[in-house]
This record gives structure tokens, C-alpha cells and sequence, in this order.
């Protein structure tokens, strides 16, 4: 007899099964397109070996390099001797160290703020301050981080979508809610500064003209604007609006080379999160190698010379690819190559691989139909070598798949 079709002899009714099916769920992002697997590289530097092939990294988010300078590989072993390999409990019971308040008083003075906070990742900031805000209307750009996206949802707040980088968008929407809203509503307005996919930056100024207008607060993601601009600073630096923006978030996992995330913004602020962000509370402080590495990646991105490789190394592979006939999106160090049809940018993504050099198709859902984009991120520590290279790569593979 078969158990699970009998009443057992208990004579109760048999059970269904209620685990779960992933094999099924697999199956099924395979069935379209969508199932990634992990590829593990030799190292993080701009030329490495994967999958056994020497190949030139252009898919990196360390932008200036730093996660293989000796500096800051010497200031994380540093760290690790002086302070310990982990910081062994959270922030408010001993994880926190004269290391971690000297990092955060360096980011404070680059931010132009009172204070900063250190979190495990960017995600668990963003995550962890929006829902300690605790706002009753978030304003969110459409194409926010999923960070953000998830804090809104934890918050259980009511979060209006205005259109992208669309300050008109956003007017409507506050003008729109303004009319019904009570007196007593929190308003948040959330929105990256640099965006990932797209390259493109947010309209902050008009942002800020807009909160002040209708008496909101602005929380801004600096996560791929961090020590890249002025100082070491990010747009907002670069804008002039430090004090005219609340909420300032960013990582350490980017340009600083290392792994965490921050907020800065003013005294209150800072300590009313200590007290009611959960991300920070229940989470074991940042690691000091970590905290080390990013305290001596900031130092060097605020001297200057990696950021102007940088921007170098930006405007020659954007000339380049636009002189061939590609189109190359948004205005920072994210160059993403629109592509459009989704089997067009997969193929050029393998034949550039075929190349020697790693730039990732990004497709449909994460950017929209008809996008499908090659999105290439150069550092501060390609040589001009590998950047003719790569120029090379996309003219030779461009022309053979017609796309040029």
C-alpha cells in the first residue's frame, strides 16, 4: 500500500506535501534565460583568469583599483593584527573600536556632515534607515536599487513610483498627494546618484528644490558616486548639497575596495539609528580588515591620481565605442552599450569573452524590453594597452555580428 495516498493508522487523512519544489523553480529561470551560476575568478585585479581563460575584467565595481593595492592590502593585514580578524559582537556591545570611529569620522569630513554610521553592507543601510525612518509616503525613482526598493517594503510604508530621473514626475506625484495628505505625513524621497544600469545621474538639485518646496526629507544612495568625485567625496559633493540633503548612504564594496556600508548625515540622525536600525543593532560590526582597507582606499582616492586614471581610461572607451557607431549611455564611469535585442547583446557578450574580455550583458527583467545592453565598467588600473583591447574587441565581434 501506498502511505501517501492511505490514511495512516492513526486514521487521520494523508498530508500533502508542502516543501518546496526548486528544482522546478530552476527549471523554470532556465526555461527563460534567466539562471546564473557562479565563476569563480583568480583574483579581483583587472586582468585575471577565469574558468582557467586569462581575460581582461571591464565588470567590476572597483573602479579605482584599490582592491589589489599593496596600501590597502597592507593596511587591512594591519588591522587584522592590531584590532583582530573579526570584531566579534555587535557595535553596541563590543564590537565597536577606535578604528571603526576613525573611519567614520574620515567618511563624516569628506560627506560634510556631523557623523557617520558603518553597516555590514550598503544593502543592510539602506535597508535598515529607511525602515527605522519609518515614513508614511516614500517618493521612489523607478529605477531605485533593490536595497532601497526592499527597505520601502519593510518599512510598510506607502511608496509612490515617480518616473526616472524625472523631477517633473516627481512634482506631480508630491503636488498630487500634497492635496489630500494630512498635516502630520512623513515624506521620504529615495533615489540612487549614480545609476547602475544606466550610467546616468539623478536631477538632486531639483530633488532638493522639490523636498524643501513640500517639507520632505531626501535620502540618497552615493553607493557607485563614493570617492570618485571631488575629495573623495560623491555627487552630492560634487553639487554643492551637503546640507541640503538628509540622508547620505553609500558602500565601501565600490571605489574603497573593501566591504560595508554608511550613513552620514546629522548628530540626531546618526544616533537615533544606533538605537532603532535593526541591520545595525543586530549585526556583528564591520570586520576590522575591512574597515582598515576602506580607511586607507578613501586616503588615497581623496589624493587624487587613481581618479584622474579614472576618468581617463572613461572618456577614451567612450569615445571609442561611440567613434565605431555604438550608442554608450548616461554621463559617469558606467558605460552601458545598448544593445536592444536581448539574443544581439547575449552573443556579443560571448564573442567578447571569446576575446579575453568580461563585460556582462544585462537583459530583460532587469532592464526593459528592447535594452539589452554589454555594461562596461573600466578602472583606474587598466593600462592604455587593455583599453585599446577592448576597443579592439568590440570593433572586431561588432562587425562580425553586424551591430556596427
Amino acid at each position: 500500500m501506498d502511505p501517501d495516498t492511505t490514511e495512516s493508522q492513526s486514521g487521520s487523512p494523508p498530508q500533502p506535501d508542502r516543501g518546496f519544489d526548486l528544482e522546478s523553480r530552476l527549471e523554470a529561470r532556465q526555461r527563460h534565460g534567466l539562471r546564473r551560476e557562479l565563476e569563480p575568478a583568480a583574483d579581483v585585479s583587472a586582468r585575471t583568469r577565469i574558468g582557467g581563460e586569462s581575460q581582461l575584467v571591464f565588470a567590476a565595481n572597483n573602479y579605482l583599483g584599490l582592491a589589489t593595492d599593496s596600501r590597502v592590502q597592507q593596511a587591512a593585514a594591519s588591522a587584522a593584527h592590531a584590532v583582530g580578524t573579526g570584531s566579534g559582537a555587535s557595535r553596541l556591545i563590543t564590537g565597536d573600536t577606535e578604528l571603526h570611529r576613525e573611519l567614520e569620522g574620515d567618511l563624516a569630513a569628506i560627506k560634510h556632515t556631523d557623523r557617520t554610521l558603518l553597516f555590514s553592507s550598503g544593502y543592510a543601510a539602506n535597508v535598515g534607515t529607511i525602515a527605522a525612518l519609518d515614513p508614511d509616503v516614500i517618493f521612489s525613482d523607478e529605477l531605485n536599487h533593490a536595497s532601497i526598493i526592499d527597505g520601502c517594503r519593510l518599512s510598510d510604508a506607502e511608496t509612490v513610483v515617480y518616473d526616472h530621473c524625472d523631477a517633473e514626475s516627481l512634482a506631480t506625484e508630491l503636488h498630487t498627494r500634497a492635496e489630500t495628505a494630512a498635516d502630520d505625513e512623513q515624506w521620504l524621497i529615495a533615489t540612487d546618484t549614480v545609476f547602475s544600469m544606466d550610467g546616468d545621474v539623478a536631477p538632486l538639485a531639483a530633488i532638493c528644490d522639490l523636498a524643501e518646496r513640500y517639507g520632505a526629507w531626501v535620502l540618497v544612495d552615493e553607493a557607485h558616486a563614493t570617492g570618485l568625485y571631488e575629495n573623495g567625496g560623491g555627487l552630492v559633493q560634487r553639487e554643492g548639497l551637503s546640507d541640503r540633503i538628509d540622508v547620505q548612504i553609500g558602500t565601501l564594496s565600490k571605489a574603497l575596495a573593501s566591504q560595508g556600508g554608511y550613513v552620514a548625515g546629522s548628530e540626531t540622525l546618526i544616533e537615533y539609528l544606533v538605537n532603532e536600525a535593526r541591520s545595525f543593532v543586530f549585526s556583528t560590526g564591520l570586520a576590522p580588515p575591512a574597515v582598515g582597507a576602506s580607511k586607507a582606499a578613501l586616503r588615497i582616492a581623496r589624493d587624487g591620481e587613481c581618479r584622474k586614471s579614472l576618468w581617463e581610461n572613461v572618456e577614451t572607451l567612450r569615445d571609442g565605442l561611440e567613434s565605431m557607431g555604438y550608442r554608450v549611455l548616461g554621463e559617469t564611469q558606467v558605460l552601458p552599450v545598448l544593445v536592444g535585442d536581448r539574443a544581439d547583446a547575449i552573443a556579443l557578450d560571448e564573442r567578447l569573452r571569446e576575446q579575453g574580455i568580461v563585460a556582462p550583458v544585462i537583459r530583460p527583467p532587469t532592464v526593459p524590453d528592447g535594452t539589452s545592453r554589454i555594461r562596461v565598467a573600466p578602472m583606474a588600473t587598466h593600462t592604455e594597452a587593455n583599453i585599446d583591447r577592448c576597443l579592439t574587441a568590440f570593433e572586431t565581434v561588432g562587425t562580425n555580428l553586424e551591430l556596427i
